[in-house]
C-alpha cells in the first residue's frame, strides 16, 4: 500500500519535456547574445562575462559580470514547471518589494522586471536583480559532508552542536521577521503606491501549482479569491485534495482498497476544516502572516557562515497564523515521507534538532523584544513548540503537503 499519492508520472515526463526542451536554447551564442544585450539595456555598464548561474525548479537563472559594479541576474520562469507564470511573477516582485521595506532580510534589489510580451525573444516573465555575493548555501553548511549532488540531502548527523545553534539561529531570526507584519487576508499582496501593500488576490501557493501540473487539477478547480478566514481557507484547500484524486489519470491509486482509503481520508479532513476542527478559533479572522511556500536551506545564501541573501521568493502570501507557528519541516533537510529511515525515525531526530532550533529562536526573540520590534506576545518559541508537542504541526504539514 502506498504511503502517499504518487504524481501522475505521464504528466511528470510531458512536463519536464517541455521544460527541458527550453532550456536547451540556453546553450546557443544566439539566444544569449540578445538576452544580455537586454539586461546591458536596462543596468548599463561594461560587463565581462555572461553565462547560465543556475537552472531551480522552477526558473534559469543567467549572471551578467561587471568589472566596476556589482554583477546582474536576470531569471525567467520555465514553462512546464511554472503553470500560472504571469501572475506568480506579479506575486513575487510585490512580496519582495514589501519585505525590503517591512524587514531587514536581506533580498536582492529588483531592477527590472516584465511579462512574456515585454522579455527578450519573449521568452517568458521574468525579474532582473541584484546578484549576491556568497560563498556557499545553507543546504551546503548542514547536508551531510559528502552527499552526491543528484542524491536527496539529509542534516548532517555529527554536526557540531555549536555550528548547528549558529546556523539554526540564524534561520530563526528570519522566520521571526517574516511574522511580524500583520495582514487582513489570505492571499497574494499587490503594491498599491511606495509605501502601501494590500492583499487583492488569490493565494498561489506552490501545491498549487504542483496539482494542476503533476495531478491533473484542471486549473478552474483552484481557488480564484482571497479568504478573510482560516477555516475557509482550510476547506478550499480540502475540497483541492478531493479534486486531486477525482482527476489524477495516473498512479493515483493502486487497488479498490487503497481508492477507498485515500477517499476516505480526504473526506474526513474535509469534515474537520468545515467542523473548523482544524483552526484555532482564536486566530479564526487572523492576524495573517507572510508565508513563503518555497523558503528552505537551499534559498539562503551564506558568506563567511553568516546570512547575506534569501532568495527565490515565489509563491509566497499571507497565510494563516498556524502556519508560522508550525516549526519548520527543513530543519532536517528531508521531508519525512522521504526520510531513509522511515517517519519515525524522522520524528524522533527532528524532535531532537528542534530544540537546538527553539534555542536560537528564543536568542533572538530575547534581542528583538530588549530593542522594542518584538512584543512579549509576538514570540514564535512557544508556540512552534505547542504546535510540534500537540501534533498541530502535522495537521499543518498536510495542508501545505498534499
Amino acid at each position: 500500500m502506498q504511503a502517499q499519492m504518487c504524481p501522475d508520472d505521464v504528466a511528470w515526463e510531458q512536463a519536464e519535456g517541455i521544460s527541458d526542451n527550453w532550456l536547451l536554447q540556453f546553450l546557443e551564442v544566439d539566444i544569449l547574445r540578445p538576452i544580455a544585450d537586454f539586461v546591458l539595456k536596462h543596468n548599463g555598464g561594461d560587463a565581462t562575462e555572461f553565462a547560465i548561474l543556475k537552472k531551480g525548479s522552477y526558473n534559469i537563472s543567467l549572471r551578467l559580470k561587471y568589472d566596476e559594479k556589482d554583477d546582474t541576474v536576470i531569471r525567467f520562469l520555465q514553462p512546464g514547471a511554472v503553470f500560472f507564470p504571469e501572475e506568480k511573477v506579479v506575486n513575487e516582485i510585490a512580496v519582495m518589494r514589501f519585505l525590503l521595506d517591512q524587514t531587514s532580510i536581506p533580498i536582492p534589489f529588483i531592477l527590472h522586471s516584465g511579462t512574456k510580451e515585454e522579455s527578450p525573444l519573449k521568452l517568458s516573465p521574468f525579474i532582473i536583480i541584484d546578484y549576491i555575493e556568497h560563498e556557499t548555501k545553507m543546504y551546503q553548511a548542514l547536508n551531510t559532508p559528502g552527499c552526491p549532488e543528484e542524491e536527496r540531502g539529509v542534516l548532517d548527523p555529527n554536526i557540531d552542536q555549536d555550528r548547528l545553534e549558529m546556523l539554526y539561529g540564524q534561520l530563526a531570526s528570519i522566520l521571526l521577521q517574516l511574522s511580524m507584519p500583520s495582514l487582513p487576508r489570505i492571499g497574494s499582496l499587490s503594491q498599491i503606491d511606495d509605501f502601501t501593500w494590500k492583499v487583492t488576490r488569490r493565494p498561489l501557493s506552490m501545491n498549487m501549482n504542483e496539482l494542476v501540473r503533476l495531478g491533473g487539477v484542471p486549473r478552474s478547480k483552484l481557488p480564484n479569491s482571497t479568504f478573510d478566514t482560516t477555516s475557509s481557507f482550510f476547506e478550499a484547500l480540502a475540497d483541492l485534495n478531493i479534486e486531486h484524486l477525482v482527476h489524477q489519470r495516473n498512479d493515483a491509486i493502486e487497488s479498490r482498497d487503497d481508492c477507498r482509503r485515500k477517499f476516505i481520508a480526504r473526506q474526513l479532513f474535509r469534515k474537520l476544516a468545515k467542523d473548523k476542527r482544524l483552526t484555532n478559533p482564536s486566530f479564526e479572522k487572523g492576524p495573517f502572516k507572510i508565508w513563503c511556500d518555497d523558503l528552505r536551506p537551499a534559498n539562503v545564501l551564506l558568506k563567511d557562515m553568516k546570512i547575506v541573501g534569501v532568495v527565490d521568493w515565489e509563491f509566497t502570501y499571507a497565510a494563516p497564523i498556524e502556519f508560522s507557528y508550525a516549526p519548520p519541516w527543513w530543519l532536517l533537510i528531508e521531508k519525512p515521507e522521504f526520510w531513509p529511515q522511515g517517519i519515525e525515525d524522522w520524528t524522533r531526530v527532528f524532535d531532537y534538532r528542534l530544540k537546538a532550533f527553539l534555542k536560537g529562536m528564543r536568542a533572538c526573540e530575547d534581542t528583538a523584544i530588549q530593542q522594542g520590534r518584538l512584543k512579549e506576545d509576538q514570540r514564535l518559541s512557544g508556540p512552534m513548540q505547542q504546535s510540534w508537542e500537540s501534533g498541530d504541526f502535522w495537521v499543518i504539514y498536510a495542508v501545505l503537503h498534499s
